[in-house]
């Protein structure tokens, strides 16, 4: 990374400042410290990613969540922009993270874990919707499961996005109704604990979404109390693959690190300096 910073020094970024380094990470972070405690899928385990970086490059340096990021992202700039009580949801490769928006600041928990809706274990109601016995959500809502669906044994979001909308096969409409029929239980659960204005679902949950809002809304709602479900709406991100740099780059043009996503002031443009 110290290279990849020195040359943008040297080319692209020649003459510009850069301010900090933001890092997104699929994992959890420790607030206090960025120390990333577990990212299975990178295979990190209580590295000190902040320290590493910030050593090898001179420049202050924020880690955090990915999902926080997108929360962020999408808060400030995205699906959400202008919501001060919002849930994300973003599905990946690697699961399914979540970030909060409330009172119109990112809540992170008392040691930055908060928003692992991944991890929760789904209320299914019918039996023959189960797929990962004693499984968590991410388990029984996953990318892996629409690929298999469809045929394929990787793809890009584009790419699968455009296999589920053309496939004229039952199986895979059996598929996406029943993981739509599970995030439905889980995203009302999170009404009605925390009453937000907007679910914005990013990754694959968005495909979730693609001509079928209004069906998601309702089974939100049926599962929801009436007044705490009276005013969500459930968006799909619209920052797509910009959302982790531009959460990553708010952390780090806030620069404050024992508190890098505090809300900054007023200034114009998504940090095109701090990118």
């Amino acid at each position: 990374m110290a290279d990849t910073v020195a040359a943008w020094q040297e080319t692209a970024l020649a003459g510009r400042r850069i301010v900090g380094i933001g890092i997104a990470v699929p994992g959890l972070v420790r607030a206090r410290d960025g120390l990333v405690r577990t990212a299975p899928h990178l295979e990190w385990h209580d590295a000190p990613i902040r320290e590493l970086v910030a050593d090898a490059t001179g420049l202050p340096t924020a880690v955090d969540n990915d999902a926080t990021l997108g929360a962020v992202a999408e808060h400030l700039y995205g699906a959400a922009r202008g919501l001060d009580h919002v849930v994300y949801l973003n599905g990946g490769a690697s699961g399914i993270g979540g970030g909060l928006i409330v009172h119109g600041m990112p809540v992170r928990g008392v040691s930055g874990y908060a928003g692992e809706f991944g991890q929760n274990r789904p209320g299914i109601a019918s039996t023959a919707d189960q797929q990962a016995p004693e499984g968590v959500l991410e388990d029984e809502v996953s990318r892996s499961r629409l690929l298999r669906a469809v045929g394929l044994t990787s793809a890009d979001d584009p790419t699968l996005a455009a296999a589920l909308s053309t496939s004229d096969d039952p199986s895979v409409a059996a598929e996406t109704d029943r993981q739509r029929r599970i995030l439905a239980t889980a995203l009302a659960n999170a009404v009605n604990v925390l009453n937000p204005r907007a679910i914005v679902l990013g990754g694959f949950l968005a495909m979730l979404t693609e001509g079928a809002t209004d069906q998601l809304t309702d089974l939100v709602r049926a599962q929801s109390m009436p007044a705490n479900a009276e005013d969500v709406d459930i968006r799909a991100a619209v920052q797509a693959d910009d959302r982790l740099l531009i959460g990553a780059a708010e952390a780090a043009f806030a620069g404050l690190l024992a508190d890098p996503l505090s809300r900054l002031p007023e200034r114009p443009g998504p940090l095109e300096e701090a990118r």
